[in-house]
């Protein structure tokens, strides 16, 4: 291996020619060689390797919004590795050693002291690859509901139905399950209805089958369909399933609200009681002496 010194040669003696002294030579060819070097390897990687990198998050249909910090990322570390490669060519490796050194011990205590930071900033990174939801998709976790306003590395942020702004870290949506009810381009709701024991199931079952059919944003296939789900103890339970195509929250509450108030509608013009729950109580009071009472209520 030819050592550093002698490579450094031709640069330290175009500098003495120029005039300068010899004791200076040396250390400018290196900061030379150092720059030239860190030119190089970012140029190079600034015109191939990060738009590489680009095309690639462009294939996994990653929207701007999301490759922004990626990217950044992505420049950060081509940048470190530039200067790692430059200290070497320049001739300071012996200093890029005690640095890196320093560097890992430094890296460790930060680590440590910022274990939350970072378990967010890995959750960011696989929220961006994974892809559970997007910016506008309506999303519920952990007893909470919302639209996704933004992503960033550490945190999301959701707004709720009631406007209110959630700044929520990404380790508790990797962490927990994520419901995405708008991820494809269909989605199915459920209602039960109950009905009387004395009223008729079939008929009951056509008037719910009939409304879903007549609404404009109930989807014709899938089918609506209507199960018997249950025998409660005042009624019986039939569930109704219909589909509505690229659903939205608004659209969701909309079309269930619509449909319900439509299918109850009927049932009253129909006759078709929708029963209250009833609770019986048996038992007997026991009075232990009347007479007592009398003189009491004397």
């Amino acid at each position: 291996m030819i050592p550093l010194q002698a490579n450094l040669g031709p640069v330290a003696s175009l500098l003495e020619s120029a005039g300068i002294p010899a004791a200076y030579a040396t250390p400018l060819g290196q900061i030379t060689r150092f720059l030239i070097g860190f030119m190089i390897v970012y140029a190079v990687s600034k015109v191939f390797i990060l738009p590489l990198i680009k095309k690639g998050l462009t294939k996994r249909n990653l929207d701007e919004h999301a490759q922004t910090p990626l990217l950044l990322v992505s420049r950060i570390g081509l940048i470190v590795v530039a200067f790692s490669v430059a200290f070497g060519f320049g001739g300071f490796g012996n200093f890029l050693v005690a640095m890196t050194g320093i560097a890992a011990a430094g890296a460790f205590a930060l680590a440590f002291a910022m274990q939350n930071v970072i378990a967010n900033f890995v959750s960011g990174v696989f929220i961006y690859t994974d892809k559970p939801f997007r910016i506008g998709d309506w999303i519920e976790w952990d007893g909470n509901t919302g639209i996704v306003e933004d992503i960033s590395l550490r945190v999301t942020r959701v707004r709720t139905f009631d406007n209110e702004l959630l700044t929520v870290p990404n380790s508790q949506l990797t962490d927990n399950v994520v419901k995405n009810p708008v991820d494809g381009d269909r989605l199915r709701q459920k209602f039960v209805f109950g009905i009387g024991y004395g009223d008729d199931i079939e008929q009951a079952t056509e008037i719910m089958i009939e409304e879903a059919e007549d609404h404009p944003d109930v989807m014709a296939d899938p089918k609506p369909s209507v199960r018997l789900l249950e025998l409660n103890d005042s009624d019986i339970g039939l569930q109704s399933r219909i589909w509505i195509a690229n659903p939205s929250r608004s659209d969701f509450m909309r079309v269930r609200g619509e449909y319900i108030k439509s299918v109850k509608e009927r049932f009253d013009t129909a006759g078709i009681d929708i029963p209250y729950p009833i609770r019986t109580l048996d038992g007997a009071i026991n009075v232990g002496n009347p007479a007592v009472l009398e003189t009491a209520d004397d």
